[in-house]
């Protein structure tokens, strides 16, 4: 799945086989219910779906999960990852999930009392609050989702640009405890076949990271710089993968303002991009898994942590490289970070992007390599309003 290796033998168990069954029991029982304010069909999962003049977008509201975003002209969608093993209607993860109240695995206690491994944000229904509507030259949706053991709700809006394929979301976390608490916050984007294969080009503006496999209490050294990690003293380029994923999880920090993570596919013809403020997510974490030899996934994450362990081990460890390696939200506050995410059609000799940047209202992405006369920009206005 998207554990570091070492932490699941470290476990003794596969993460998928934590139990939590109380929790899923009560919300599956409410699982009919959501079906009347979503599209859905007979036998189908309840979701929503934004559709503009040039891409669509599909949540699914079992996990919440950013199942679908594509060319509505197209058939490949780069977010097709879903959960190995996942059954029937359960709410799982799939395509581009939130980890949250944390990422990572829960103490022993945690998963004792039933709090799921990456938080409860994709086990839970999301309920809609404004179903798609078109306004100001775009789709707009909201939508909700309670975390009962985390004691903290979630709410999502979504705007999918009308003309082009460009999506906002906007997610603000309350805390219903009525005491402060420790959390983190992860976008988990998972790209997977048949946009993922071996041609497949990953980049990214991170910088200093670190191997999720290297021994506690210093994870961090040795320190690597995109795109280079180790395996076995050999250098591995992580702007790739073929048929060994080792090492399979390696976070970075970024010193830019603003992060952003792209992969593009030559075979596909498409790019997939995300864009985020680097205060809100100080943190890139490339997760890669191979099965059978071929490349099976990838996740394009960025959140508020780098380092995939418990609560007590992230509080004694504090920070990485300066970095926080948890937030903090007080009784009864609200805290709001936003992200976008974006499609371009790429040549079949596209090389990946070397620079993202945005300036008066323009996106603008620059190839790698000689040469500068494929640049891929879009008109996209303001890039996280208020």
């Amino acid at each position: 799945m998207f554990t570091p290796r070492s932490l699941e033998a470290n476990s003794g168990r596969h993460p998928r086989r934590r139990a939590y069954p109380i929790v899923l029991s009560i919300l599956l029982l409410a699982f009919p219910a959501a079906c009347a304010a979503a599209q859905t069909g007979a036998g189908q999962r309840p979701s929503v779906v934004l559709e503009g003049n040039v891409a669509r977008v599909m949540v699914d509201l079992g996990g919440g999960s950013i199942a679908a975003f594509q060319f509505k002209d197209g058939s490949v969608n780069p977010l097709s990852w879903t959960e190995g093993g996942a059954a029937g209607m359960e709410p799982h993860p799939m395509g581009h999930f939130l980890c949250l109240d944390r990422w990572g695995p829960p103490s022993e206690a945690e998963q004792k009392n039933g709090m799921p491994f990456h938080g409860e944000a994709s086990r839970v229904l999301w309920r809609v609050i404004t179903p798609p509507e078109k306004k100001a030259g775009g789709i707009r949706t909201e939508m909700t989702a309670n975390l009962p053991l985390a004691g903290l709700t979630v709410r999502r809006r979504m705007e999918l640009a009308e003309g082009n394929a460009f999506l906002r979301v906007a997610e603000s976390v309350t805390n219903g405890n009525k005491l402060g608490r420790v959390y983190n916050m992860v976008q988990h984007p998972a790209i997977a076949p048949p946009f993922l294969d071996e041609a497949t080009l990953v980049d990214t503006n991170a910088r200093r990271g670190f191997m999720q496999q290297s021994p506690l209490p210093n994870p961090e050294e040795p320190a690597v710089f995109w795109p280079q990690a180790w395996r076995e003293g050999q250098p591995v380029n992580l702007r790739h993968l073929t048929d060994n994923d080792e090492p399979n999880v390696v976070s970075f920090t970024i010193d830019e303002p603003y992060g952003w993570v792209t992969a593009a596919s030559p075979t596909s013809g498409v790019l997939i991009g995300y864009i985020w403020k680097t205060e809100e997510y100080p943190w890139h974490d490339n997760w890669r898994s191979v099965r059978n030899g071929k490349p099976a996934a990838r996740g394009l994450e960025f959140g508020t942590t780098g380092l995939h362990q418990p609560v007590p081990v992230l509080v004694k460890k504090g920070k990485i490289f300066g970095r926080p390696v948890f937030a903090y939200i007080d009784a009864g506050e609200t805290t709001t970070r936003s992200y976008a995410a974006f499609l371009f059609r790429i040549p079949a000799d596209y090389r990946g992007v070397e620079t993202v940047s945005y300036q008066a209202g323009r996106l603008v992405l620059r190839e790698h390599g000689p040469g500068r006369g494929r640049d891929l920009a879009m008109e996209i206005g303001n890039l996280f309003p208020d």
